[in-house]
């Protein structure tokens, strides 16, 4: 059985701002970790409280939820188990958030869909960041996947045009399947490799800002981000990823660093790294 660690939790904000706002979870890449894509917090609306999690399986100098196996392909049991794991600590926060919502980056992205498959009621909505959806034809999830066809959550869907990390039959089954079993905007970059850009960032904040405002409450005002960068990307490449970047995970994020448009690097924190360290050999 695997588990979240509560106490490797990152968070945006103090514990004191946290109750009554909602609740971000992100879900970070195979061989990373949760002090990762909480770099993207300043780029996100100041009114959510943002919780980075770590995955429950060593790989590398990382983490991964779930077992890797054929690319784009994995076993669904662990990837259920991962789900229900970050469930048990979704649940363990009570009542403290109006709603609940998921971002995930890669094999975050599968589990993010897994876990819509899990509980379609209990997210507001779901961003799937260079991502795609497991494939299972068991009774049990064509069970779960006909009663989310029925809730059909909002969801947003981005990835680049140059992704060689996601293969091209696991793009097709995720755009059949969301489209079947969820109200979903589906961006795709051009240029983009495996990776997040600045415009991705502004159309997801335009998506937070249409599905979430209405319900939660939320001050359109409050949507600009923190951080005075007007410009972020973030590409992973397998192939282009430097030793130093493996071996310095936990670099802390500068918003207002000068930006590199390295197709491979990140172009904001003055080269640190924002997103994960994908293999296309392991997904």
């Amino acid at each position: 059985m695997v588990t979240i660690d509560a106490a490797l939790v990152r968070w945006s904000t103090d514990e004191a701002e946290r109750a009554g706002r909602p609740l971000l979870v992100l879900l970070h890449g195979v061989g990373s970790h949760e002090g990762d894509l909480i770099g993207l917090a300043p780029y996100l609306p100041r009114d959510l409280a943002i919780a980075s999690l770590r995955a429950p399986l060593p790989h590398g100098d990382g983490h991964s939820w779930y077992p890797l196996a054929l690319p784009g392909s994995p076993e669904p049991g662990p990837v259920d188990e991962a789900a229900e794991a970050v469930l048990a600590w979704v649940d363990s926060l009570g009542d403290a958030h109006p709603s609940v919502a998921l971002l995930g980056f890669s094999q975050g992205g599968s589990l993010t869909l897994q876990l819509l498959r899990h509980a379609p009621e209990r997210f507001a909505w779901a961003a799937v960041l260079a991502g795609f959806v497991v494939p299972d034809d068991s009774e049990a999830t064509s069970r779960r996947d006909a009663e989310l066809a029925r809730v059909r959550p909002d969801v947003f869907w981005g990835r680049g045009d140059v992704d060689a990390v996601i293969p091209l039959d696991a793009v097709q089954r995720t755009a059949d399947w969301l489209a079947a079993h969820a109200d979903v905007e589906e961006t795709v970059y051009p240029g983009l490799a495996h990776g997040i850009s600045q415009e991705e960032l502004d159309d997801l904040n335009a998506f937070i800002s249409r599905v979430t405002n209405p319900l939660a409450g939320l001050d359109p005002d409050t949507l600009d981000s923190d951080s005075d960068s007007d410009s972020y990307s973030y590409n992973d490449s397998d192939s282009d990823v430097s030793a130093a970047d493996r071996d310095a995970p936990d670099r802390a994020a500068a918003p207002d660093a000068p930006v590199t448009t390295d197709a491979d690097a990140l172009a904001v924190d003055a080269g640190q790294r924002i997103g994960t360290v994908d293999d296309p050999a392991v997904r």
